[in-house]
C-alpha cells in the first residue's frame, strides 16, 4: 500500500493536474438579466467531476445544468464563483487563453452534430488539430477510427452519413486530440434508440478503456445509466447525487424532482 501512495505521488508530481478534478465549479452563481427579468440559472453550486469517470448532469427544464456544462466548459462566464478544468481557473484567462484552453484540452460533443457539411468524416475528425497545426497521433487516430466503427465512412461528406454515423463523427473529432474532458450535451437527443445506444457504448468504452473523462448533460434516464455517476440540479443547486445508477433509481430520483 505504501508503494502504491508513493507511486500516486511521483505520477501527480509528475503530471500536477492528476491531483485535481478534471473540472469543478465552487460556489458558482450565474444571473441572466436584471430586475424583475433577472433569472438565477446557477446558485451557489460547489461540484467535482472525477477524472476517469462518466457523469451525468440531469435535472427538470430550466433547472440549470446546460448552464453548468457552458461554465464547466468555458463556453459562459460566472457571474461569482469559481471554475476549473483541471487546476487551471477558467475566470483567470483572457480570451486568448481561454480559446487555446478549450481547443487543446476539452472536447465537445453536441446535439446538434456541428459537422461540416464541405468536409469528409475524415477532415471533420481532424478539424480541431489541423486549426491548431498539428496532426494526430496515428496510433490513437486508428483506434478511435475502429471503436467507432467509421473506417469505411471516412471519405464520406456529412449528407452521405445516417445520423448516428454523424454523431459518432462528432464523438471522434472530440476524442483525437486526447481532450482531459469531454462535455456532451444532448448527445443522443437527435439519435434514434439504436443509435444512441451505439454512441453511449463508445462513451462508455472510452471511459473504460481510454481512461477519458466525460460529463454528460441528459434528461434520458437510459443514458444516464450508462454512466458512473448521476448529479442531479433543481432550480440551480445541486440537490442530490447517484452513484452506479440504474434506470429505475434515475426515473425514481428524477420523479421526486418533478421532471
Amino acid at each position: 500500500m505504501t508503494m502504491m501512495l508513493n507511486n500516486l505521488a511521483l505520477a501527480e508530481a509528475s503530471d500536477p493536474r492528476r491531483a485535481y478534478p478534471a473540472a469543478s465549479v465552487v460556489d458558482a452563481v450565474k444571473v441572466y438579466g436584471s430586475g424583475d427579468a433577472c433569472v438565477r440559472a446557477l446558485d451557489g453550486v460547489s461540484v467535482d467531476f472525477e477524472q476517469g469517470r462518466f457523469t451525468a448532469i440531469m435535472g427538470p427544464s430550466g433547472s440549470g445544468k446546460s448552464t453548468l456544462m457552458h461554465c464547466l466548459a468555458g463556453l459562459d462566464s460566472l457571474t461569482s464563483g469559481s471554475a476549473y478544468v483541471g487546476g487551471t481557473h477558467l475566470g483567470s484567462l483572457d480570451d486568448r487563453r481561454l480559446t487555446r484552453l478549450r481547443r487543446d484540452r476539452i472536447g465537445f460533443i453536441f446535439q446538434a452534430f456541428n459537422l461540416l457539411p464541405a468536409l469528409t468524416a475524415a477532415e471533420n475528425i481532424t478539424l480541431p488539430l489541423a486549426l491548431a497545426g498539428r496532426r494526430p497521433d496515428p496510433d490513437w487516430y486508428d483506434r478511435i477510427v475502429e471503436v467507432t466503427g467509421l473506417r469505411a465512412r471516412l471519405g464520406h461528406r456529412p449528407s452521405e452519413l445516417s445520423g448516428g454515423q454523424q454523431q459518432r463523427v462528432a464523438a471522434a473529432r472530440a476524442l483525437v486530440s486526447k481532450p482531459e474532458v469531454i462535455f456532451a450535451d444532448e448527445p443522443t437527443g437527435n439519435l434514434d434508440s439504436r443509435a444512441g445506444g451505439d454512441l453511449l457504448a463508445f462513451m462508455r468504452r472510452a471511459v473504460d478503456d481510454f481512461g477519458q473523462t466525460i460529463v454528460m448533460v441528459t434528461h434520458d434516464a437510459k443514458a444516464a445509466a450508462a454512466t458512473d455517476r448521476v448529479v442531479f440540479l433543481a432550480d440551480g443547486r445541486v440537490v442530490d447525487e447517484l452513484p452506479e445508477p440504474t434506470t429505475r433509481r434515475v426515473l425514481a430520483r428524477m420523479d421526486r424532482l418533478g421532471e
